[in-house]
C-alpha cells in the first residue's frame, strides 16, 4: 500500500502533514488498511481492485451513485460480507473467514446501519448494555455505567427506559450510535445513517457524527450528505463501477474534481 502526500486516482490515503519548517511528517500507520480488494455477487463485481489506508483519526467520507460499492466495502470492512481477492486489516490484524479472528476484528468496528436495528423488545438502555455483558463479560452495574455515559454523549440519556418504537426516527439512530460506541471501537463505520429519516431529523444525528469526528474518532461513512462532506470530512472518495475514482481533500473534491465522473456525479448531486 502505498502512503500519498497527494490525493491520487484510484486509491484512498489520507496525507501526510506538513510542519512548521515546510517538511512533511510521516503520515499515522493505518488503522483500517484495504489492498486490492475484490467483491463478487455471482458474475457482478461489486469491488474492482480497492485500495484505501486510513490512518488514526481520519474522517473519510465515501460517496457516490447507488450501486458503487460504498455500501458492499464497508460490509466488507466489518466483516458482514465475504470479499474473494485482496486483503483487509483493522488495526494490524488480517481480516479473515476464521471465526474468531473474526469477532476478534469485529470488536475493533463499530457499525451504525440505514436501518436502526434496534431490538424492539429491549429498552434503550438494554439495548445499549447487551453486547457489553455477553460478548465483553462486563457486570451489569459496568454495562449500565458505560450504556448511561454514551446515551449521554449522544443527547439521550433521558430516553432509557423507553422502547424503540417510542422514538423517533432521530431518536433512535442516536442510540444505535450510542450502542456501538459502548464497545469502544477503533473505527467506526456509517452506511447512509439518515438515508431513513424524515429531513427535518436528519440535521441531530449529523450532529452528533461531526462532534465524534471533532473528538478524533476514526471514521468512515457512506452517505448522500455533501453538507457533512465539507463540513466533517478529511478526505473525501467517490466511487463508481466497483472502483475507486477519486480521492481529494473536500475543498478540491467540490471546487475542482479532476474526473468527469466525479464531475457529472456533483452537478447532480449540488444542483
Amino acid at each position: 500500500m502505498t502512503d500519498l502526500t497527494e490525493p491520487r486516482t484510484g486509491q484512498a490515503s489520507c496525507p501526510a502533514e506538513t510542519t512548521a519548517d515546510g517538511n512533511f511528517d510521516p503520515p499515522k500507520p493505518p488503522v483500517l488498511e484495504a489492498s486490492a480488494l475484490n467483491k463478487w455477487f455471482g458474475r457482478f463485481h461489486a469491488l474492482r481492485d480497492v485500495n484505501l489506508a486510513v490512518p488514526e483519526g481520519a474522517r473519510i467520507v465515501i460517496c457516490g451513485p447507488s450501486g458503487s460499492g460504498k455500501s458492499t466495502l464497508v460490509r466488507c470492512i466489518n466483516g458482514l460480507e465475504s470479499f474473494q481477492g485482496g486483503t483487509l486489516r483493522i488495526c494490524g490484524d488480517q481480516l479473515t473467514r476464521d471465526r474468531r479472528r473474526l469477532q476478534a476484528v469485529r470488536r475493533q468496528v463499530g457499525m451504525v446501519f440505514q436501518q436502526f436495528n434496534l431490538f424492539p423488545h429491549l429498552t434503550v438502555l438494554a439495548n445499549c448494555t447487551l453486547a457489553l455483558r455477553r460478548v465483553l463479560g462486563r457486570t451489569g452495574a459496568e454495562a449500565t455505567e458505560i450504556a448511561r455515559h454514551y446515551l449521554d454523549r449522544v443527547g439521550i440519556a433521558q430516553q432509557a427506559q423507553k422502547y424503540p418504537h417510542q422514538l423517533s426516527g432521530g431518536q433512535q439512530q442516536r442510540v444505535a450510535i450510542a450502542r456501538a460506541l459502548c464497545m469502544k471501537p477503533k473505527v467506526m463505520l456509517f452506511d447512509e445513517p439518515t438515508s431513513s429519516l424524515d429531513p427535518e431529523m436528519v440535521k441531530e444525528v449529523l450532529d452528533v457524527m461531526t462532534e465524534l469526528a471533532d473528538a478524533g474518532m476514526t471514521m468512515l461513512c457512506v452517505t448522500h450528505e455533501m453538507g457533512f462532506a465539507r463540513a466533517a470530512a478529511d478526505l473525501v472518495v467517490f466511487m463508481d463501477q466497483g472502483s475507486i475514482v477519486e480521492v481529494a481533500p473536500p475543498d478540491t473534491f467540490f471546487a475542482s474534481p479532476t474526473q468527469e465522473r466525479t464531475r457529472a456525479f456533483l452537478d447532480k448531486m449540488i444542483h
